[in-house]
């Protein structure tokens, strides 16, 4: 029940800057779709996760479709070690850059942020969003860890109702570059 009521709060506080600077929720949403559309037109795009979840990897490799809402895309870069897999409530080490989509242009990322080049990464406890160390992340940057093993690395596109409480009221979408990692 204290998740419903923290994200009831999120999209009232939404609706609330929302309408401070002259937008309604509807249409930053539809500005959302139209940024996370123009990125996706530049890339190769998948509907659907391989039954065998045996995913192509690289660079080059495709987006697949992680949600039926279409609010996660991810392109694996690199499948990690078979049989590493995550369990439930286990803490999680990841890096990241992140690349906000509303300012995607002419085929070029902008500016990433994140702690990729810092000496502290940030961590969650998989699949526990009962503790604020875990929800503040969203549930997207969690989603690969149900395909892939831990020392994966990922491109993911998180759309704003995956992504961290900001990004919800901000109506924000995200590119992700993720590592994840146990502690070592």
């Amino acid at each position: 029940m204290k998740i419903f009521h923290i994200v009831a709060a999120v999209f009232a506080l939404a609706f609330l800057a929302s309408c401070e600077d002259g937008k309604s929720y509807a249409e930053l949403l539809n500005e959302q779709d139209r940024a996370v559309n123009n990125f996706l037109a530049d890339q190769v795009v998948l509907l659907d996760i391989p039954e065998d979840t045996i995913f192509e990897v690289g660079e080059d490799a495709p987006y697949y479709r992680l949600d039926e809402d279409g609010s996660l895309y991810m392109q694996v870069l690199n499948a990690g070690t078979e049989g590493n897999d995550v369990v439930d409530n286990e803490q999680i080490y990841f890096r990241y850059t992140r690349y906000n989509l509303l300012a995607y242009a002419n085929g070029k990322l902008p500016q990433g942020g994140g702690n990729n080049l810092s000496l502290n990464p940030s961590w969650f406890r998989y699949n526990n969003f009962r503790i604020e160390t875990s929800y503040q992340w969203g549930t997207g940057i969690q989603a690969p860890l149900e395909f892939l093993p831990v020392d994966c690395e990922v491109n993911l596109v998180v759309k704003s109702t995956q992504g961290t409480i900001d990004d919800q009221t901000d109506v924000v979408p995200f590119l992700y570059k993720l590592t994840y990692q146990r502690r070592e």
